[in-house]
């Protein structure tokens, strides 16, 4: 429960700061330009506010429903399908009044002032904490590969070498390269061989699905760390800090050798032979259905990961940022087209409010917050541009269509196509959230 409360905490915290720095896009150049906003919200006010305070013209307040925010600029028809003021005679100070430019770029700022933050996110976290990842070329046992991993062809043990014959240097960024790529084949050395590992759609499918593929392969240098409670290892009697000596008699090079050995006993009972305090002792205990023991483990080999870290001064981490953050976005961008792509079934990953909790961390790390904060801001500035009625990008498209042909939709046009944006918009949360308990049901989350 606490690790729920601290991943909506972060959610709440993220969306909030994202949420009144892309309102305050608009309302910046809606200032800027002399048009009067007569509401700035943190979440939505249906019937009342939980705060609410006026300064000059306009209105500030908090909402009770935690599904975005607004600015309610005058004349304009926007979320609050206001109708009576549209009816009104056009003010100076209106939306509808100000030189089609003005408009395109009030409609905007919500989403450049997302790009921004992001940017200056970046920087900072660069600035603050470096660079830190796991070379490829680092990985020097090789990987240790999932049920999924193996559906493709990847074997444990396997060393990456490329993607479709390109080099990649961030040993993390494997999978989502294979993915953003459309990569087709991945070079492996196995067996002191090089090999394809050959990626199809349908592979393409179980990438997007699955939570872990591939990670780095690790020594059968292990001790007990933390016991799950009311596990085979608890009612064991197994002790944190006990080593493994054997199972079974069996010796194991590498890690995922051991799993393998526990997962071909499901609900048998096996003998350990462990050390404990320099005392060589052996131990009965039953291994789970799911082929489990029930403790998390700790590798005494301090070589495993040799990670490289990049520390940036602070004129080094300005480039560097905005750097990571085009990026960022090219890549969420090439995410996107694959919800175009039925083979991939990259819609059945489209999650909601859970999907996006979960990203975070289950403990407060700010560099994390962060970090995720970041990549929200651009996947809100990104979806804000798509072209749907009741977002910018809808507002964009008719006011690129009236630059061009110096024609003007009608009022009564734009509440038609008002109302069919939000039917479309509350359709896609309602299936994304609906993904994520589908998700739940099937353990699959």
């Amino acid at each position: 429960m606490e690790t729920i409360l601290i991943k909506a905490a972060q959610l709440i915290l993220s969306l909030s700061i994202l949420v009144v720095l892309h309102e305050f896009g608009h309302f910046m150049f809606a200032r800027l330009f002399k048009t009067r906003v007569e509401k700035f919200y943190l979440f939505f006010d249906p019937w009342f506010s939980l705060f609410k305070v006026k300064k000059g013209d306009t209105e500030y307040g908090v909402g009770w429903l935690p599904l975005g925010g607004y600015v309610k600029i005058s004349g304009m028809i926007d979320e609050s399908m206001d109708k009576e003021a549209m009816k009104q005679p056009p003010k100076p100070w209106e939306f509808r009044s100000k030189p089609a430019w003005q408009r395109l770029l009030i409609m905007l700022g919500g989403v450049m002032m997302n790009f921004l933050f992001a940017m200056i996110i970046y920087i900072g976290v660069l600035y603050a904490w470096g660079e830190t990842y796991l070379p490829t070329k680092n990985v020097t046992y090789g990987i240790e590969v999932t049920e999924v991993g193996k559906e493709i062809g990847f074997q444990n043990g396997d060393k990456i070498l490329t993607v479709e014959n390109k080099e990649v240097e961030n040993f993390m960024k494997i999978i989502p390269t294979i993915v953003l790529d459309d990569a087709r084949t991945v070079q492996v050395e196995r067996d002191g061989k090089v090999l394809n590992v050959e990626i199809s759609d349908a592979d393409l499918a179980l990438l997007l699905k699955s939570k872990e593929v591939m990670t780095w392969r690790k020594p059968f240098d292990v001790q007990v760390g933390n016991i799950v409670d009311d596990s085979p290892a608890a009612a064991a009697g197994l002790q944190k800090g006990d080593i493994f000596v054997n199972i079974d008699g069996n010796r194991f090079e590498f890690y995922d050798q051991f799993s393998d050995y526990l997962n071909s006993r499901k609900n048998e009972t096996v003998e350990l032979t462990l050390l404990r305090e320099g005392d060589e002792i052996k131990q009965k205990i039953n291994v789970s259905e799911e082929g489990k023991l029930g403790f998390y483990p700790v590798f005494n080999n301090p070589d495993i990961l040799q990670l490289a870290t990049i520390n940036y001064g602070l004129l080094e981490s300005i480039p560097a940022g905005i750097s990571r953050g085009v990026q960022t976005t090219k890549d969420y961008l090439k995410q996107f087209k694959l919800f175009f792509r039925p083979e991939t079934k990259a819609y059945e990953s489209l999650g909601g409010f859970a999907t996006i909790g979960n990203i975070f961390p289950a403990t407060w790390d700010w560099f994390s917050f962060w970090n995720m904060t970041a990549f929200i801001s651009i996947i809100l500035a990104i979806m804000n541009l798509l072209p749907i009625p009741a977002l910018d990008g809808g507002h964009v498209m008719f006011l690129a269509f009236e630059m061009i042909s110096g024609r003007k939709p009608g009022e009564k046009f734009m509440e038609y196509a008002q109302i069919a944006g939000m039917v479309l918009l509350l359709g896609l949360v309602l299936f994304a959230n609906a993904n994520d308990i589908i998700k739940m049901i099937n353990g699959t989350f």
